[in-house]
């Protein structure tokens, strides 16, 4: 089993300019994170994954980052942060900073210095190119629409940015910015924190040369994810920090590694690869895409089969060899409840069976903030509601195309990262209870009726669901440390599994549908052996699992001992 404490608990997300306002100001910070610890603690959360809260000017929300080794005022004072850590601690959890290895603002000193003159001695610390042709070094094009390179009149060169022109990427090839970002986490990991989540850690290194990506279609830029996604020699700068830095810190370390598979994964997670705890696969938020290359605007219907063949690969493949990240949610992707289940009529009970199918699945599961009470993607009826740098390039883009409003915002609808960032519903108060002022983007109106405040009151409420899915895999091995095994594969509606740790084995099963269709008991299962540990409807007496007919989502757990 290989026991670690990062194996074993329950991580969950915070995005703090959304979580909770202290004073007012309509921006979420680290006090308004203090004074929800006891919550977090009543749900049973080990971790607290923090997303960025350095200095930045905040044109990614963070992810633009200013002064590494300070706080954005807007979040508070580094002082807020020593008391939020100790506070944390204090109750038995742990802190996991996100962390941005890959890029910084153009805010920093650092940048600002690079583009001052071209032999300034900070010019290498970020990569600048000559134009060809008269336009871009080359056809690249940016996560966030356009080219990944941005002109710079004061020195007639292009400097790369795989995300916003605000982000200019770092240069891995120079050992002094290696050794100056190796010193700054070794800083934060001195403060006592207990891990990092790394954003874009899969980018570090680009293809040698900057090649033009292939173009068949001859458009302006290319998505050319190959020439700087995965590339051998960032297992090489990743083993370089875990042997000079992480290795003398007991952390969890998780990375952001988007366009890879499972065996792919083992060389990041693989046990004696000296790199990284888990990644965060992609495969399945790629379910719903028109094409593996279309982005996540190009929507189209998933098939239960392409989640179950995609799940089932992680589970066996990292299985004694490397360890599983579980998420369906987080501040990059719409609600999943909204996305996977039914956000209109069947919203509690296909909630709790999407927390249910995560939770028993083999690796750490992940909860993002608001998915434990089922909040569910918005529909802002302007643009002007919403706040994302890449669903305001896309609505831009799309606008110029001559696409219809109406065609653009259905989009935007399903798929804005803003589904996943309107504010935390704490009550039916004005602005959900999450500040007294005005919030930096709206509060969904569903508030009123979906809260925090609520949830507390009803011992039926998806919050208690998923505080006793978070017991049982405190008090079950098999939960954390089961091998799986898929059941029923080519059943499109019903997703069954089970998980096996020596004389235990669990028996997942799942109804990803509204419909009720009927589950026959697989063979090496009997049923007065038994032992239902949770599920999201009320079992009936004496009913048959040789052909059960199952409610709509319907989730069961069950357990058989052997002897």
């Amino acid at each position: 089993m290989n026991p670690k404490w990062w194996k074993e608990c329950v991580v969950y997300q915070i995005y703090p300019i959304s979580f909770m306002d202290s004073n007012g100001d309509g921006i979420g910070d680290l006090r308004g994170i203090l004074s929800k610890l006891d919550y977090l603690q009543n749900l049973g959360v080990d971790v607290i994954w923090v997303c960025p809260i350095y200095k930045s000017p905040n044109h990614d929300n963070g992810y633009d980052i200013s002064d590494y080794c300070d706080i954005m005022k807007e979040f508070g004072t580094m002082d807020d942060f020593d008391l939020l850590l100790r506070e944390m601690h204090a109750r038995g959890m742990k802190l996991m900073m996100d962390l941005v290895l890959n890029h910084t603002s153009h805010e920093h000193p650092w940048f600002v210095e690079s583009r001052s003159s071209k032999d300034n001695p900070k010019r290498d610390y970020y990569i600048w190119r000559k134009g060809k042709n008269g336009g871009p070094p080359n056809n690249w094009e940016s996560y966030f629409s356009g080219s990944v390179w941005e002109h710079d009149p004061q020195t007639d060169e292009y400097y790369l940015h795989l995300y916003s022109k605000y982000q200019p990427d770092l240069n891995w090839d120079n050992p002094v910015v290696i050794d100056k970002l190796h010193d700054m986490v070794q800083w934060w990991l001195k403060k006592g924190i207990d891990g990092f989540r790394f954003d874009a850690v899969a980018h570090l290194v680009k293809k040698e040369g900057y090649p033009d990506a292939d173009n068949p279609g001859g458009t302006a830029t290319v998505r050319a994810y190959d020439m700087f996604s995965n590339l051998d020699h960032v297992h090489t700068l990743l083993q370089n920090l875990y042997d000079k830095v992480l290795y003398f810190y007991d952390i969890m370390t998780v990375g952001e590694t988007s366009g890879l598979g499972p065996e792919q994964a083992l060389n990041y997670v693989g046990d004696g690869r000296r790199e990284l705890n888990m990644t965060f696969q992609f495969e399945h938020m790629n379910l719903d895409a028109a094409s593996p290359g279309s982005g996540r605007w190009d929507v189209v219907p998933w098939s239960l089969l392409e989640l179950k063949r995609i799940i089932t690969g992680w589970q066996t493949v990292l299985h004694n060899r490397g360890w599983n990240a579980n998420y369906l949610c987080n501040h990059d992707q719409p609600r999943s409840v909204s996305r996977f289940g039914d956000d209109l009529y069947y919203r509690v009970p296909s909630a709790k069976m999407l927390a249910t199918f995560v939770h028993m699945l083999e690796g750490t599961p992940y909860i993002y903030q608001g998915e434990e009470l089922g909040m569910t993607n918005v529909a802002f009826e302007s643009i002007d509601d919403y706040r994302d740098v890449e669903t305001l390039n896309y609505y831009e883009e799309k606008r110029n195309q001559g696409v219809p409003e109406a065609d653009i915002m259905k989009a935007i609808h399903l798929k804005s990262r803003d589904n996943a960032r309107t504010p935390m519903q704490w009550d039916d108060s004005d602005q959900g209870g999450f500040t007294t002022g005005t919030p930096w983007i709206r509060v969904n109106a569903n508030s009123q009726e979906i809260n925090a405040a609520n949830a507390l009151k009803d011992p039926d409420s998806i919050f208690h669901y998923y505080k006793k899915l978070i017991e049982l895999r405190k008090k079950h091995k098999v939960i954390v440390y089961g091998e799986y095994a898929l059941h029923l594969e080519e059943h499109p509606e019903i997703y069954v599994y089970s998980r096996t740790l020596e004389e235990e084995r669990l028996l997942v099963i799942l109804n990803f549908f509204k419909g009720e269709p009927v589950f026959e008991l697989p063979g090496e299962f009997v049923q007065e052996k038994l032992e239902l540990l949770i599920s999201n409807y009320a079992p009936v007496k004496g009913e048959n699992l040789q052909e059960l007919k199952l409610r709509p989502f319907e989730a069961r757990v069950y357990l058989q001992r052997r002897k």
